[in-house]
């Protein structure tokens, strides 16, 4: 056999309805990996509009490093989360995620004029 004969036979096999359908089911599964391959604090996004909320009523807006002081207390908030939801301590690459969940949020809620 030629390259020519097995390359219209594998277009041939591609072109049938069994083909068909294993090229979708792989480009369903390759979407489903994309799709679970979300940031850890998406998960926990309900609990970071809580943290922001929680930090904008603990720390005084007149308070000194402001901005630092409520960070810290959300993402102080968020880890005790996250190590009760979990039942694990929650590592600096997994804080380093929550903080970034806790600086979109808070954009997003005081864009929409929620805090």
């Amino acid at each position: 056999m030629n390259a020519e004969t097995i390359l219209a036979a594998v277009w041939s096999a591609l072109n049938s309805p069994a083909g068909i359908a294993l090229a979708a089911g792989i480009f369903l599964w390759l979407l489903n990996r994309l799709y679970a391959a979300q940031p850890t604090w998406k998960q926990f996004e309900g609990s970071i509009i809580a943290a922001v909320k929680f930090a904008e009523k603990e720390i005084p807006d007149g308070s000194s490093n402001t901005s630092l002081a409520r960070l810290d207390a959300a993402l102080k908030y968020m880890v005790r989360v996250y190590e009760a939801t979990t039942g694990q301590a929650a590592t600096p690459a997994v804080q380093a995620d929550l903080k970034e969940g806790i600086q979109v949020t808070h954009a997003e809620l005081e864009a929409a004029g929620t805090l």
